[in-house]
């Protein structure tokens, strides 16, 4: 038997998303973003509520990135997503991140994640706060590489939201292989 909730903005595993931009005198600003993912074939999709300083300076640099937080930050994203940037102007000094510019666009990359999309602002709707951005470059720290050079999701240690209880969840093992095991049904 199923329980019906309503409708509800839940969605698993909801990935924890920090986006990070520089205003317009060049300071770093950094936010957890609650609902983000892939958009298309090189594109991101976020959700970021025009009010927040975020919205201001990716609509003002054209740029931004986003990195995926992980369980050794996590008190340190989740500050980043309850503290304003319009009222802490050394919010990310307070949560321990440090900011260097992106090779690749205009906008900080997180040095502590070690995993960032870095992107050109496509779209940004004013009203919904839906957000587009192109990923010209995907970084990844070399601590979560595998041997093979590849990104070792184990080595990242993402967490994600459940928002339905309001905590974060660290992924578990590998359940299974990609593009394989469905082959075992044919």
């Amino acid at each position: 038997m199923r329980k019906n909730f309503g409708a509800q903005t839940w969605l698993y595993p909801m990935p924890v998303l920090i986006v990070a931009t520089y205003d317009e005198n060049g300071n770093a600003d950094a936010m957890n973003a609650a609902w983000g993912g892939i958009h298309d074939t090189n594109q991101i999709g976020v959700c970021i509520d025009p009010s927040h300083k975020t919205a201001e300076n990716l609509k003002k640099r054209g740029a931004f990135t986003v990195s995926v937080g992980t369980a050794d930050q996590v008190i340190s994203c989740d500050y980043v997503g309850i503290v304003s940037g319009k009222k802490e102007s050394e919010k990310l000094k307070k949560a321990g991140f440090t900011a260097v510019k992106s090779e690749f666009v205009d906008a900080p990359v997180i040095q502590e994640l070690p995993f960032t999309l870095e992107c050109r602002l496509l779209s940004y709707d004013d009203a919904a706060g839906c957000t587009v951005g192109e990923i010209v470059n995907v970084s990844a720290d070399e601590r979560i590489l595998d041997a093979d050079g590849k990104i070792d999701a184990t080595k990242l240690d993402p967490v994600c939201f459940d928002p339905a209880r309001h905590v974060y969840l660290k992924l578990g093992a590998v359940a299974g292989t990609a593009f394989k095991d469905g082959l075992k049904l044919k």
